[in-house]
């Protein structure tokens, strides 16, 4: 199965592309994938959401544009860059598996790729010779739109471009406060749109680095991503010391401020999280409220496992959204706790029972001693709140009600929390889950389930034509006669993007 990070999916979580919503893609079938992207504008990825698979290189940049009446808050860049940066092992994705499944933690990754290469050798010593590393070639004095994804596997990145700023556009389908960094903090799951402007002198090349951060950086100095940025007129070979990482190895609090500077841009045009335009979040009333922590790994029933609120989510052998569809019972249940259970912790199929056009207030606390970043399927949530400690009910006085970023993807820092927002207008079963491989594999998710209780309601669209049948309901699947056809359906009044997805016998490894 294809899950696209950050795509909202309007009314048809049957295109989610996960376990709770898509059978998998047998080996050797296809299936066409059919979604609006009417709502949106951005920069998002796609990767394979079974398997550890994302970790073989299962990945790559997915765009939405404004449509040409609709303008962007910036000039129109001379070039646009997908960039895919990431944390990558030497053992392939079975094999990091198989060590996740006999109770091993991955350990230290043997480097970071930039769209797929190798680092450029900026260390004799560190690095070997021949080595094919990334190059992105830019003309003096333009303007390129960078779209970045941290695409890895459990590894935040710093990311930076020697000598040149960064500016801020977007992130995740919303337009920001345009802001210059130096650098940035890319947590995995996340993508930006960055303005580059190539100001500076082509006496040489210069580096583009992705680095590990909130670790020994002594110890993984082999976890850096090097590419080059070649300005058409340059002179000659990058030099010197990489640009530096940000110096806060005794300062918790210089990410996070970071983090909480990414503002929305409000007075942008274009697609917003509700797709009748902005409203003011501030002033919604919350009609449901969940704390939901994580803690490093436990043993349940003998078998290493996470959790979250203490409950380790159990994928079911039916999606859920198909057993909703033909009344399968015992699939799921309805019974995820609004704070964590105080009890032994469990592994269950146990699901968040949301409401239709209910305003959602979800307190993400990670009590593990890495960065979480967490991603929900169906919705932009508005980032309200982060903090270290334990959240409360006063933390509420310190959150952002006016400009707070809408994205997918957010980040929770070790020993901290962070708060989310989410307006329930999207029927279906959405995937609520840390974006971290390793912690996602070993169960730290759920769903959220969003009915609407009109009997003739038109908020979804119906089942597609071509649904893939398990489980409980295997008997329904007939063969399939393999095509090779994409098929891209477009209206005035409407546009679906089919995307055909021909799986092979990984799935299945």
């Amino acid at each position: 199965m294809v899950f696209r990070s950050g795509i909202q999916q309007r009314r048809s979580s049957w295109q989610d592309g996960l376990p709770g919503t898509n059978c998998p893609i047998p080996p050797k079938w296809n299936w066409t994938y059919q979604f609006q992207v009417k709502d949106q504008i951005g920069s998002f990825f796609y990767f394979p959401s079974l398997h550890f698979q994302r970790a073989a290189g299962g990945f790559g940049g997915f765009i939405i544009n404004n449509r040409d009446i609709i303008p962007i808050p910036f000039g129109s860049p001379d070039g646009d860059i997908t960039i895919l940066i990431g944390d990558w092992y030497t053992r392939n994705h079975t094999a990091l598996r198989k060590a996740l499944d006999a109770g091993k933690d991955l350990g230290m990754p043997d480097g970071v790729l930039i769209n797929g290469k190798g680092p450029y050798r900026y260390n004799d010593t560190l690095i070997p010779d021949g080595i094919d590393y990334e190059t992105i070639d830019v003309h003096p004095g333009k303007t390129y739109r960078l779209r970045v994804h941290n695409v890895g596997i459990s590894t935040s990145l710093n990311f930076r471009i020697q000598s040149h700023n960064l500016l801020l556009a977007e992130t995740e389908g919303s337009y920001t406060v345009q802001q210059n960094y130096t650098s940035l903090d890319i947590h995995v799951g996340q993508s930006y749109s960055f303005l580059l402007t190539t100001d500076q002198n082509a006496s040489s090349d210069y580096y583009i680095v992705a680095s590990a951060r909130f670790v020994n950086e002594s110890q993984w100095k082999r976890v850096t991503g090097v590419a080059i940025l070649r300005y058409s007129n340059s002179k000659g070979k990058a030099a010197g010391p990489l640009p530096d990482p940000p110096q806060d190895e005794y300062d918790k609090t210089f990410s996070m401020n970071q983090a909480r500077s990414i503002r929305w841009n409000v007075s942008a045009s274009g697609a917003r999280p509700n797709p009748q335009g902005s409203f003011r979040y501030g002033s919604i009333n919350v009609t449901e409220i969940f704390v939901l922590k994580n803690k490093p790994p436990v043993t349940i029933d003998g078998k290493r496992r996470t959790t979250l609120s203490g409950i380790s989510f159990v994928n079911p052998a039916t999606p859920i959204r198909l057993a909703d569809q033909f009344k399968v019972k015992g699939v799921y249940k309805l019974d995820f706790p609004s704070r964590p259970l105080t009890g032994p912790p469990k592994m269950e199929t146990s699901v968040i029972n949301g409401t239709f056009r209910g305003f959602m207030e979800v307190i993400l606390q990670n009590n593990d001693t890495k960065v979480q970043t967490y991603h929900l399927s169906g919705y932009a949530f508005f980032v309200v709140g982060m903090d270290y400690g334990e959240w409360s009910e006063n933390s509420r006085g310190t959150y952002n009600k006016w400009d707070g970023i809408a994205r997918s993807t957010t980040q929770v820092y070790p020993g901290a929390w962070t708060a989310i927002l989410i307006s329930l207008d999207n029927v279906g079963v959405w995937n609520l889950r840390t974006e971290n491989l390793d912690s996602w594999y070993l169960g730290q998710e759920t769903y959220i389930r969003v009915v609407n209780p009109e009997v003739t309601n038109k908020t979804e669209l119906p089942m597609p034509d071509n649904v893939l049948y398990c489980g409980a309901l295997s008997k329904r699947q007939k063969p399939q006669d393999i095509s090779f056809a994409t098929s891209i359906t477009t209206s005035s009044s409407k546009l679906f993007l089919a995307v055909l997805m021909v799986a092979s016998a990984l799935l299945f490894h």
